[in-house]
Parts: C-alpha cells; structure tokens; sequence
C-alpha cells in the first residue's frame, strides 16, 4: 500500500473538541481530567491485563476487585455486579442466562433497538407495551399486567420485563416502582436499562424494587467506552456468572471476560467526580425544565413527559424543518448553523425533529444556545433562501 494513502491516519484529531456539546450520546460521558490522564497511562494494548491471573474482576493493583464488588455494588445498592462491554452486552447477557429459547419478554415501545436486537440474539419473542403516542409517548406500567396476561392465555412463558429508564428518544422516566410490584406479582424477572440515568442521576436498586439494572459508562459515567455493567440481586448471581467447565475462572456469559483495558481504568478514575454529581440532580432538572420552556417560547415544542424530568430532551420545529426546504443547503443547515456557532449534538440531517441533552452544558452557555435557534429562526427572510 502507498505511503501517501496512509497518511490521512496519521492526523486522527477531532474537530468537534472543546465545543459546546448538547449530544445525548456524549453528555454524560465527557471524561474528567483524571480519566484523561488514566487513558494515556494505561493505553498500551490490554496493559490492564498484565496483572490478570484469569478473572479482570479479582485484580487488586490497579484496584479493580475494590471497584467491582465493594464501590459498584453501594453506588446503586446492589446485592452483586459484573462488568461488560455496554448496555446491549448486558442485555444478551441476561436475556440468555435467565431465558429459554422460545420464551417471551415484555418490552416498552421506547425500547432501544438493542434490547430487540438482544432478544432476537438470545432466541425470544417480544411482546411490546405501547406508547400514549403523540405528543408525549409515555409508558404506562399497568399496560404490562394487560400484556402479562395477554401471554399467560396464549400459555407463554415470561422470562423477563424490561423498562427503558429513561428511554433514549424523549427521555421519559416511567413508574419503575409500579412495574416492580407487578413483577413481584406474577414471580417474573424485571429488569431496568438505566443507560442514560445511573452516572447523571441517583438510582437504588433497592429502593426501585428491581431484579437487574444495567449502566453504560460512555454514556452517563463519563468513561470512554464502549463500557457499562450490570447490578442484580443475589439470587441471579451463580445465573449470570456461571462459570466455564473447561476453564473455572471464566464466566460463560461474559465469553470469559468483558471491559479490558483502558475503559474500565477510566470508569475508576472518573468514579469520584461521577458519585458527586449526582448529588446535584435537581438542579440538572431543572436546568432542563428552564431551557425547554425557553426553546418553546420561540416556537419548538418539546415532546415527551411534561414538566421534564430528565436532561435528555426531543424537540419539534415545523418553522426549521420549512426553512429548511427553502434553504440552499437543505436539511443540513441547522448542523451547519449550530457548527459555525461552535455548538455540537444535534445529527446532521435533521430539522424537524431532533434530540439534545443539557446535562453538560452551563446555563450561560444554553442561554448562548437559545440565542443561536433564535437567529436561525429569522433565516426565512435572508437574501441566501432559494425564494
């Protein structure tokens, strides 16, 4: 291969670095300075595992055993946890563990792709509780006793209960200390994806009255990734953590071993600075709260839950989604815009509908964002339009 084809390598820098970033994707998992730092220390190949005697989760220097089963398991008042290489992982694991093939999950409609995926993988049928649909999509606990019963005439069996938590599109956070009772109620297995809430916000297992959680530290632990774990009660643990008959160290479930490496080395170096901020919850809240009723008042309307109880937020603007169809860049002007106002989240592409978080951003600088909308707004009557 030539040389010159392979330099475009060797200048991997990201320009999207130190501007204001409203991704939900991204906002809750900005490294710390320390994480930062972790990354370069530790970066040189699996340099984690030259302390591994067979089991990631045993190594005491860097103190990985400490983090995994004392720090984790008080975070989030679990009885157990286990590392893996993100939410989808965690998903499949479960599902396969505690599941047979042929048997049903019950899912809410707000479900990432990866929880159907997960159990299209692990060999199960899908029941789907429905969404209040337009405009704010919200799940109803009680739907899944309807769907329960549904299955238990069809003489299904139920493996598992899944509730998104919040759900990654609207950022709704549904009643999970209701679907918890009905769980207990018909002796079923329910789990809780709180990708996109442990790390930005306090979640108890106990307190929820759920059998699993599962967390993602790119997303909310301001970890590089992909990382995430899982937290169960004690009853699931031998389940989930089976071991292999050929190699006694080795779970089955987590093909012997998960997050090696750097990610797991900035999830600890972040920990600290994590565990604290979500003691600042409420204001985050009501950050939230303030910048969507600021955006609506220049014309978006905010869908999902209201009030909004969550920093991730979606949007709808028929005024730029027109603007957009007169615009001589199209679509993609609203990135362009945002971009030349050193503002980053929202896809390319996308005008009329679009999902933002304010979890890491300043109110000065939502307030600097407000005021960028506002002047893209007045864009229907520049000279640039097509008419």
């Amino acid at each position: 291969m030539p040389k010159d084809s392979l330099k475009k390598f060797n200048n991997l820098k990201r320009e999207t670095r130190g501007m204001i970033n409203i991704d939900p994707l991204q906002a809750g998992g900005i490294l710390t300075n320390e994480a930062r730092q972790a990354l370069v220390e530790w970066g040189d190949g699996f340099s984690v595992c030259d302390f591994c005697q067979g089991k990631l989760d045993e190594i005491k220097n860097p103190p990985i055993y400490d983090f995994v089963h004392q720090i984790l398991p008080e975070f989030i008042n679990a009885d157990a946890v286990c590392l893996t290489n993100g939410a989808r992982e965690g998903k499949f694991m479960i599902m396969n563990a505690i599941a047979k093939y042929g048997d049903f999950i019950i899912i809410d409609k707000n479900s990432h792709y990866t929880t159907y995926v997960a159990a299209e993988r692990a060999g199960l049928k899908i029941k789907i509780v429905e969404n209040s649909g337009y405009p704010e999509f919200k799940i109803d606990a009680n739907k899944y006793e309807e769907a329960i019963k549904e299955i238990q005439k069809e003489k299904g069996n139920i493996a598992l209960l899944l509730l998104t938590y919040p759900d990654g599109n609207y950022g709704n956070l549904a009643d999970a200390k209701k679907l918890a009772e009905i769980a207990k109620k018909y002796n079923i297995p329910f789990l809780l994806n709180t990708a996109y809430a442990i790390g930005r916000m306090p979640v108890n297992m106990e307190e929820l009255g759920v059998d699993f959680v599962i967390a993602s530290g790119h997303k909310s632990m301001a970890s590089s990734g992909p990382i995430g774990f899982i937290g169960m009660k004690k009853e699931w643990e031998n389940i989930l953590m089976k071991k292999s008959r050929y190699f006694p160290k080795k779970e089955i479930e987590a093909l012997g071993c998960t997050a090696r490496g750097t990610v797991i080395m900035t999830l600890m170096a972040s920990f600290s600075k994590v565990s604290e901020r979500i003691k600042q919850w409420p204001e985050q809240v009501e950050k939230a709260r303030w910048f969507s009723e600021e955006m609506e008042k220049l014309g978006l309307k905010q869908l999902g839950e209201k009030p909004h109880n969550h920093d991730l937020m979606f949007f709808e603007s028929k005024k730029l989604f027109e603007i957009s169809e007169k615009e001589k860049r199209g679509r993609y002007f609203l990135y362009q815009e945002l971009k030349k106002n050193n503002i980053w989240g929202i896809k390319p592409g996308l005008t009329k509908n679009f999902k933002l978080s304010t979890f890491a951003v300043s109110k000065e600088e939502l307030k600097k964002i407000l005021k960028t909308f506002e002047d893209i707004l007045k864009l229907g009557t520049v000279p640039f339009l097509k008419n």
